[in-house]
């Protein structure tokens, strides 16, 4: 038997070094520390509806914050809200994101919410993260980060997707073989096509599934 542990630091943080007049966009909140010459504007980007569109279709932040070195070059540091990995992707067209993935990109990158029809059982998957653009990408996620080269198909646990090219296909199915840990059918995500499939090593529903039994229930007493 041969067998291989897969391991990457397990808290990763983006820090960009800013030129004069050189931006950076981030989701709301990432913001870990800053030069004292970094000015912040928050805005919606792309409008109100484009910030509604992220808010309530894919679970993102309404406003995105944009940083600008003043004056003299500067530092940011930008921390993702869960512990895992952090990727650097050159942006050349489209990509699609698993909802909270997005951590960064430079300003000429749009993060946007896209229709993705019915894929599967009760709708999962309908909504996921358009990224377009020419830039840097930065998206992040729980655990280590893998690239995988699909030429055909590919099966994914629907709790570890992170990022697709637009070249593949997906649809979502539940699978009566596998169960959960709660004892559910496990949903899969069936990759079709030729391109790069990003997943990452944990899963946030598995930890909330873990969590569950622990939580703080108010006494009836």
């Amino acid at each position: 038997m041969n067998y291989e542990i897969l391991a990457q630091p397990s808290y990763s943080l983006l820090e960009v070094q800013l030129e004069p007049n050189e931006k950076i966009v981030s989701e709301a909140g990432a913001m870990a520390w800053m030069s004292s010459n970094i000015k912040t504007t928050t805005s919606s980007r792309g409008g109100m509806m484009a910030g509604l569109k992220r808010a309530v279709l894919s679970g993102e932040s309404f406003f995105q914050n944009t940083y600008e070195a003043e004056n003299e070059a500067g530092s940011i540091g930008l921390a993702p809200g869960t512990a895992g990995d952090i990727i650097a992707h050159e942006m050349d067209g489209e990509l699609y994101l698993e909802a909270g993935a997005f951590l960064a990109s430079t300003p000429d990158v749009v993060c946007d919410s896209k229709f993705q029809g019915l894929k599967g059982l009760l709708g999962e998957g309908m909504f996921t993260l358009r990224i377009s653009g020419t830039g840097i990408l930065f998206f992040n996620a729980y655990g280590d980060i893998e690239e995988i080269e699909v030429d055909g198909s590919y099966t994914v646990d629907n709790g570890f997707a992170v990022a697709w090219d637009p070249s593949l296909q997906y649809s979502i199915t539940r699978s009566k073989k596998i169960r959960s840990f709660l004892f559910a059918d496990q949903l899969l995500m069936n990759f079709t096509g030729k391109g790069r499939l990003w997943v990452q090593s944990r899963s946030p529903r598995t930890l909330s599934n873990w969590v569950h039994p622990f939580r703080a229930v108010e006494s009836k007493s």
